[in-house]
């Protein structure tokens, strides 16, 4: 049950020859979600094999570089033959913005579009996963970072020992893999634990959009799987990321570090370095070792959590 994660958009405020503006997608199950949708996002869909098919995209902030591409891809989406409701979330206030985007040109759409509007701390559910959401420091913008986050896992089961045991395979099986004491023809009651290991924790991926460093963002990515963070310039313009409520690659080193993360990937790349992120990479890796930086097309799998994750670049 892997988790992918494609890089759609790893440019930061505007489009360079090698990168994109801003979109993050992730693949689980089958069900594709969108972070952010800057302009081209529905080329670049195309382009690394990205389901039309998605039910919601979520926005962390309606600066333009994260938003323009929402006409574009509705637009392609209708003219696909698309029926289904398409779900957009956004920061508070912010749903006025997103809805005159999409309206450009007054075309109608051939399906509904919902907009909801989200606050700092909300928790969407889904299944045996959650969308939570936390508060970015990004200039005083309604913004919000985003977290994918999996509900624990049974322990493994061991069949080999239920065999050894004489528990017949079926729904006993089932019934000690659910936590369920049984109780066998010869009077023998078997308890879970001497089948089942311990619960295994659920994967979790945590989004930043375009943030300054924060306590919030280490909170939502204590021990994260993976945490995406922009990393917009590299030292030598802290105090212009200062300005723009941007963040350097040390400082986005430097929260995955304090929120014992287990991978760090670096976006948002200011078009000074598109060419040639070295220097970027470099103060990161001096800070937290597990650290990449993503281009577009960067694909990252994550297995179940006790394997191993794949990249491709």
């Amino acid at each position: 049950m892997p988790l992918l994660v494609r890089f759609l958009g790893t440019a930061a405020s505007r489009p360079t020859v090698e990168r994109g503006v801003s979109a993050i997608s992730i693949t689980r199950e089958g069900e594709t979600l969108l972070f952010d949708c800057g302009e081209g996002t529905q080329r670049q869909m195309m382009r690394y094999g990205v389901s039309f098919a998605l039910a919601e995209v979520f926005f962390t902030h309606v600066h333009s570089d994260h938003l323009l591409g929402i006409t574009g891809l509705i637009r392609t989406m209708a003219l696909q033959g698309r029926t289904e409701p398409l779900r957009l979330w956004t920061p508070r206030s912010t749903g006025k913005t997103l809805r005159q985007c999409i309206n450009i040109g007054g075309e109608r759409t051939t399906f509904p579009v919902d907009i909801t509007e989200l606050e700092a701390g909300a928790s969407l559910k889904r299944g045996d996963y959650r969308i939570d959401t936390f508060a970015v420091d990004h200039r005083g913008t309604a913004a919000l970072g985003y977290a994918l986050v999996e509900e624990e896992r049974r322990g493994r089961f061991n069949p080999d020992l239920a065999r050894e045991l004489g528990i017949p395979e079926g729904p006993l099986w089932g019934r000690i893999h659910r936590g369920e004491s049984i109780t066998l023809e010869d009077g023998r009651v078997i308890e879970p634990q001497v089948l089942v290991g311990e619960r295994r924790r659920g994967r979790r991926i945590v989004i930043t959009g375009d943030t300054r460093p924060c306590d919030s963002t280490i909170a939502a990515a204590q021990d994260a799987d993976l945490l995406i963070h922009e990393a917009t310039f590299a030292d030598e313009e802290s105090a212009r990321a200062l300005e723009t409520g941007h963040s350097t690659a040390r400082e986005a080193a430097q929260v995955a570090l304090q929120a014992s993360a287990r991978r760090l990937v670096l976006t948002h790349i200011s078009a000074r370095y598109s060419r040639d992120t070295r220097d970027l990479e470099q103060e990161a890796r001096s800070v937290f070792a597990n650290t990449m930086i993503a281009r577009d097309g960067t694909e990252i799998e994550l297995a179940l959590t006790e394997e191993l994750a794949e990249v491709v670049p």
